[in-house]
C-alpha cells in the first residue's frame, strides 16, 4: 500500500499473505492540486453484457408504444424502478443467425453472432471461426488500467463439445465472448473461482481451497495494511471502505456457506463443480455481486455474463415449470406454456433488476456504479418459437458516465444490423471503428 500526502495512487491494493484486495475509488485518490481539483476524479465507464437464451415471450416483452412514457410489460415490469436509466431497443436483428443454406443450427449461430455480428463458421472440429466481439474490442482500451482485462462469466456447466447443434461445434454457444475470430473466451462458473481470480494471489488451488476450508477471511489477510489505510483516511472515505469490506465480507460469508453445504452433502451432483450453490437464484445473485465488487474495485470494467446457454434444459420447478427452458420456449401458441414461458423470462429479469439496484446503491466518485455503467441486456433470438434472431429483446441500462438517456423505447427500422448498436455502444468508450460484422451504421438515438 502507498499513501502520500497529495493523494493515494487510483490503482491501490491492501495485501497480506496469499492475498491482494484493490480498493474502490476514494476523495483520497484525487490529486490535491487546488481546491477546484477536489472533486470527484474521472469516472471510469463500465460496461457489460447479460444474454438470456432461447428467445422471450415478445408480446410481454416489447411496449405497445414508442418512445417516453411507454407501459412497462410483464416482462420488464420488474426493471421498473430503473426506468429513467433504461432503454429499450426494438429492431435490431441479427441477420446473419438466419438459417440461409443451412436449416439447423439457430440456437449455436444466435449465440456466437450476438456481439459481434459475423457468421459462425459451421463445423464441429478445432477449426471454429467467428468474430471479434464488442466486449472485447472494448477490454483493448477499459482494460488497460486493470488487473483483468475483462471478466467472462456464466450459470451453466460448459463441458459438452463437439457437435451440439446442426454441425456446429458446442463452443459457439458455450460463450458469446471471443477475443480473436479463432479464440473464444471460456466462461467461467464457479463462484469460488471467480473469487479467486478477483483477490486470491499465490498458492495453488488446492492450497487456496484448504485455506478457504478453515474458515480464514480474506480481509484477515489484509488486515495490518487496512488498518494503517483507515488512520490515514477522511471520514467519507472511511465510510466507503466500510461498505466495500461489508461487501467483500458477505459475499466470503455465502462462499463459504456454500462450501460447507457441499462437503456436508453425502453425494453432491457430479456434474456439479465444488462451491456452485444450491439454487439457481443464489447461484445467480452470487454472480452478480461478484461483478459488483469486481467493478466496483476497478478490478476489471468489462464483464460477459450467461445467464443460460443456448439450448439450455434448465427448469424452473421454483416457478412451477417443470418442463425445460428450451421445450417451453417451443409454445406453438399454447397459452399455458406460453403463460410458463413469460415466468421464466420475468424471472430473469428480476435477477437483472436487483444487480442494478446493487450498482445504484454502491458510490462511485460523484454518483454511483450505475451511473457510470453501460450495461445490455438481452439475447441473440426474439421469437425463440420461430427461432427468429430478429426483433431481439435488448435492454440498455446505466448511465454511462452521461452518455446514455433513459426513459425510453427506442423503436429502429426493421431489421436494423444489432452492430450498428455495437458501433454507437464503443464509440461511447473510446473505441472508434469503421464497421463491425454486417454493421451499416451507427444509431443516432442511443
Amino acid at each position: 500500500m502507498i499513501i502520500t500526502k497529495r493523494s493515494l495512487p487510483r490503482r491501490t491494493f491492501l495485501r497480506g499473505v496469499g492475498a491482494t484486495l484493490s480498493l474502490p475509488l476514494l476523495d483520497a485518490m484525487v490529486p490535491a492540486l487546488s481546491a477546484l481539483s477536489r472533486t470527484a476524479a474521472q469516472p471510469r465507464m463500465r460496461m457489460g453484457f447479460v444474454y438470456v437464451p432461447n428467445g422471450v415471450q415478445l408480446e410481454n416483452f416489447r411496449p405497445a408504444t414508442a418512445g417516453a412514457g411507454y407501459a412497462m410489460t410483464p416482462i420488464l415490469q420488474p426493471l421498473e424502478p430503473y426506468r429513467e436509466q433504461m432503454t429499450v431497443l426494438g429492431g435490431l436483428a441479427n441477420a446473419l443467425a438466419n438459417p440461409l443454406d443451412v436449416g439447423s443450427g439457430t440456437h449455436a449461430r444466435a449465440s456466437a453472432v450476438w456481439l459481434n455480428g459475423v457468421r459462425p463458421k459451421r463445423t464441429e472440429g478445432a477449426d471454429i471461426r467467428a468474430g471479434t466481439t464488442i466486449d472485447q474490442f472494448a477490454a483493448r482500451t477499459l482494460g488497460e488500467e486493470t488487473p483483468l482485462r475483462s471478466l467472462e462469466l456464466a450459470l451453466e456447466p460448459n463441458f459438452t463439445v463437439g457437435n451440439c447443434e446442426g454441425g456446429y461445434s458446442c463452443v459457439y454457444i458455450n460463450t458469446f465472448s471471443w477475443r480473436t475470430p479463432t479464440m473464444p473466451l471460456p466462461m467461467e462458473i464457479n463462484p469460488h473461482a471467480v473469487f479467486e481470480r478477483l483477490f486470491g494471489a499465490g498458492g495453488d488451488p488446492e492450497a487456496r481451497m484448504a485455506q478457504m476450508r478453515r474458515d480464514r477471511s480474506l480481509l484477515d489477510a489484509v488486515s495490518d495494511d487496512m488498518r494503517r489505510l483507515q488512520r490515514a483516511l477522511g471520514p467519507r472515505d472511511r465510510a466507503t471502505v466500510d461498505g466495500y469490506l461489508d461487501a467483500v465480507r458477505d459475499v466470503e460469508r455465502r462462499l463459504q456457506n456454500t462450501l460447507q453445504r457441499a462437503d456436508a452433502s453425502p453425494a453432491p451432483a457430479m456434474d456439479a463443480p465444488l462451491g456452485i450453490p444450491d439454487t439457481f437464484a443464489e447461484h445467480a445473485r452470487l454472480m452478480f455481486d461478484l461483478q459488483v465488487l469486481a467493478y466496483q474495485a476497478d478490478i476489471t470494467r468489462v464483464v460477459t455474463f450467461q445467464i443460460g446457454r443456448e439450448l439450455s434444459t434448465r427448469s424452473y420447478a421454483e416457478l412451477g415449470v417443470l418442463e425445460s427452458h428450451h421445450d417451453i420456449s417451443h409454445h406453438q401458441s399454447d397459452p399455458e406454456r406460453m403463460a410458463k414461458n413469460t415466468k421464466i423470462n420475468q424471472f430473469h429479469t428480476g435477477l437483472f433488476a436487483e444487480f442494478l439496484g446493487k450498482l445504484r446503491a454502491t458510490p462511485d466518485g460523484d454518483g454511483s456504479l450505475l451511473d457510470h455503467s453501460m450495461l445490455l441486456y438481452g439475447g441473440g433470438l426474439g421469437d425463440g418459437d420461430l427461432h427468429h434472431p430478429h426483433d431481439l429483446p435488448l435492454v440498455l441500462a446505466g448511465g454511462g458516465c452521461g452518455q446514455l438517456r433513459g426513459g425510453r423505447h427506442v423503436v429502429c427500422e426493421t431489421d436494423t444490423p444489432m452492430m450498428n448498436l455495437g458501433l454507437t455502444l464503443l464509440d461511447k468508450v473510446g473505441v472508434e471503428l469503421d464497421s463491425i460484422g454486417d454493421s451499416t451504421g451507427r444509431l443516432t438515438d442511443i
